[in-house]
């Protein structure tokens, strides 16, 4: 049994808390039978069009709401519709409110021809500029959502979930069967194969998702904690300076150790967690994670390398760096800050990762993360070897953990390209200055987060630790301005590297770039 709009409401919203922004639909050129299938369609569904819009509190939290009703002509859109639509979505945007859509449709409205199938730019376009004033815009697919919705805004979410089992897709199966005279393949346009190859970022039902989207918001409309000091971190300060005690080499066995925590355990530490799947554009990497959260009561967008995703040869590939690259852009359209976790082997060697653009997606994710608009953290929390790191460093503060290291190739690596051998990797990590407190010499790292004195051996106190570390960064971050932090930023790496008495570094904005 398909969902109605008003079933979708009831179970969303809070009891008897929605709202009608609805005014009777607008006239369309209309021919005695399209008029005659429109009275029809309203007895059958029990709304005036095929779409509901208003207002309603999901759990105590005021939202615009827009939802589809597949028994008015198959929830297909038109112009009365399109103009619904956008009407709510413009008011929403007007009010400052978060807005939740269900699509739920066959596609354009083929009574009404081009014009009605031209509307979906409009609305497209009305949900670009809410975005763009930085409200959060989550989407809930319904069965079926299909055509021109599908491919207009019910692919425009922050976060998209969709109903289990709901077949979504561009072409539907009919259409295409009568086109090509042939069945299209099963099991392609359904949720869970979307969500499976990173189309969307989940199947759930409704009761999940409104719990879902309360998380969500609660991150994305959240006050963050006023900056304060942490006195666990307090108590520790001087402890980075042991690090210097303990060799390169020593530090990339102890950060290979395969009990080692990783970013998955530095979320367990965190609240209002939403994890988030894929690039949005059907690809998806298992060797990162990618989630909504808050640290230490602190809103952010979190994305980083998963330490148990990569087994044997199987490493970053394309996917995951575009989906870094999402992370980046819901950062910015949200205003959040971004926080990322360096934990890789390094980028895939295959055929597969250079045909499909490893090394421009590398770059992409350098150039975007160092003129980001919103506040930025890197975390080097174990291995960080080469580009697939350094695609994830650039940012405001960069953390990192007693024993994690940076370098352009792992050790071995190193040692075999100067010595034709991989027993010089020992002294190629020294003399590379790659571990934790050399990188904390030379300016690459601002802050030593200690391990005690392996986090191997006390992983849930070294990750409340390092969340509380990257907890008090933002809060610190947030106190300042964006253009002074892009300005901050830009000069911390032009200076990288360079002496004190660099000509380059006299004058201008290179003059002060002291945290």
């Amino acid at each position: 049994m398909r969902i109605s709009a008003r079933e979708l409401l009831g179970q969303l919203l809070d009891t008897d808390s929605f709202i009608s922004w609805d005014r009777p639909p607008i006239t369309v050129a209309a021919t005695t039978r399209y008029r005659e299938e429109l009275r029809k369609a309203a007895v059958a569904a029990g709304t005036d069009e095929s779409v509901l819009t208003g207002e309603g509190l999901l759990r105590g939290r005021r939202v615009a709401v827009i939802a589809c009703e597949f028994g008015f002509l198959a929830g297909s859109v038109g112009v009365a519709a399109a103009e619904r639509i956008v009407s709510a979505v413009e008011r929403a945007t007007e009010l400052g409110l978060p807005l939740v859509a269900s699509p739920t449709s066959g596609g354009t409205r083929m009574q009404e021809g081009t014009v009605a199938f031209v509307q979906m730019v409009k609305i497209a376009g009305a949900v670009a500029a809410h975005k763009s004033a930085g409200h959060p815009y989550l989407v809930y697919l319904r069965d079926p959502t299909m055509g021109g919705v599908f491919a207009s805004w019910g692919s425009l979410g922050h976060m998209t979930f969709a109903e289990p089992g709901a077949l979504i897709g561009f072409l539907g199966p009919r259409v295409y069967q009568a086109l090509y005279g042939q069945p299209f393949p099963e099991g392609v346009q359904t949720a869970e194969n979307l969500y499976h190859r990173g189309v969307i970022d989940g199947a759930v039902t409704i009761p999940i998702f409104r719990r879902i989207a309360h998380r969500a918001l609660s991150v994305f409309s959240g006050i963050p904690v006023p900056y304060s000091t942490v006195p666990e971190l307090d108590r520790l300060r001087g402890r980075e300076q042991a690090a210097a005690a303990v060799s390169a080499w020593e530090s990339v066995l102890i950060s290979r150790r395969p009990d080692r925590p990783g970013i998955r355990d530095l979320l367990r530490h965190v609240t209002q967690r939403v994890p988030l799947s894929g690039t949005g554009q059907g690809e998806s990497d298992r060797t990162v994670v990618h989630a909504l959260a808050r640290l230490r009561g602190q809103p952010c967008v979190v994305f980083g390398h998963d330490r148990f995703g990569q087994q044997g040869e199987y490493s970053m590939g394309p996917a995951a760096l575009r989906e870094a690259r999402r992370s980046m852009a819901l950062a910015e359209e949200l205003r959040l800050p971004l926080v990322l976790v360096i934990d890789t082997v390094g980028a895939a060697l295959s055929k597969e990762a250079e045909e499909r653009g490893l090394a421009p997606e590398i770059a992409r994710c350098i150039a975007d993360l160092v003129t980001l608009n919103t506040p930025t953290i890197s975390v080097l929390l174990g291995q960080g070897t080469g580009g697939g790191a350094l695609a994830l460093l650039p940012a405001d503060r960069v953390l990192a953990a007693t024993h994690a290291w940076l370098a352009p190739l792992p050790p071995e690596g190193a040692s075999a390209i100067v010595y034709r051998d991989t027993d010089h990797a020992p002294d190629l990590a020294r003399s590379q200055r790659i571990r934790a407190a050399d990188l904390l010499a030379d300016g690459v790292v601002d802050r030593i987060v200690p391990e005690l004195p392996d986090a191997a051996d006390e992983p849930a106190d070294f990750a409340r630790r390092m969340v509380a570390a990257i907890g008090a960064e933002l809060a610190h971050l947030r106190t300042r301005p964006e253009a002074e932090l892009r300005a901050l930023r830009k000069a911390r790496y032009r200076r990288l590297g360079l002496p004190e008495s660099s000509p380059s570094l006299s004058g201008g904005e290179n003059a002060q770039v002291e945290w």
